[in-house]
């Protein structure tokens, strides 16, 4: 188990985005990886939960947490691979960290704990919740959403991560994230 939440060592440039659910993470993770011509990892809680609420009519159990895990790492590791370059991830151990500890008070798994703080990133961009609440069957709390803000802001404080916060229209994320990766990109000297 321990073994599938390892991050891969990998030359690339890795982004994060990052956040409260409906805050354009997928988007912005598309629309960047298509204006930098380089792949991006999917949300593998999504389609997992996903599975799951149409099998079940179920939301998300603490026991969902570790398979969640281990397929969000096998997605960003298998990216990895095929860059070499810029890689975008549509959320990472840290997120399903935060989550399990917003909703299950205060607990995550010691295993995820441990790599979510372990695992590296060049940049994060925390997502703000100034854009519109889309509900679909898996987001769940809609009124919760600057207490969520401050929950995932106060994670990247406490491991002092490098992050951006992305406020605005889709247009001016994407304008100011595209800037702060250009600065990424230049060599440092």
């Amino acid at each position: 188990m321990e073994k599938a939440l390892k991050q891969q060592p990998s030359s690339c440039i890795k982004v994060v985005l990052f956040g409260p659910e409906s805050t354009g993470k997928t988007t912005l993770s598309k629309d960047l990886a298509a204006y930098f011509g380089t792949d991006w990892v999917p949300e593998y809680a999504r389609e997992y939960l996903q599975n799951k609420w149409d099998q079940e009519q179920k939301t998300c159990e603490a026991k969902d947490l570790m398979p969640i895990a281990i397929g969000q790492m096998r997605l960003e590791n298998e990216g990895a691979l095929k860059t070499d370059e810029i890689l975008f991830c549509d959320t990472n151990l840290l997120e399903t960290k935060v989550y399990s500890e917003v909703y299950y008070d205060g607990y995550c798994d010691p295993v995820i704990d441990h790599y979510a703080k372990k695992h590296s990133y060049d940049l994060y961009f925390l997502c703000d919740i100034d854009v519109p609440w889309e509900a679909d069957d898996l987001r769940d709390k809609p009124n919760d959403r600057k207490k969520m803000f401050s929950a995932f802001e106060g994670a990247l404080n406490a491991l002092e991560l490098p992050y951006v916060i992305l406020s605005g229209s889709k247009t001016e994320r994407l304008k100011n994230a595209v800037n702060h990766i250009n600065q990424l990109l230049i060599p440092q000297i």
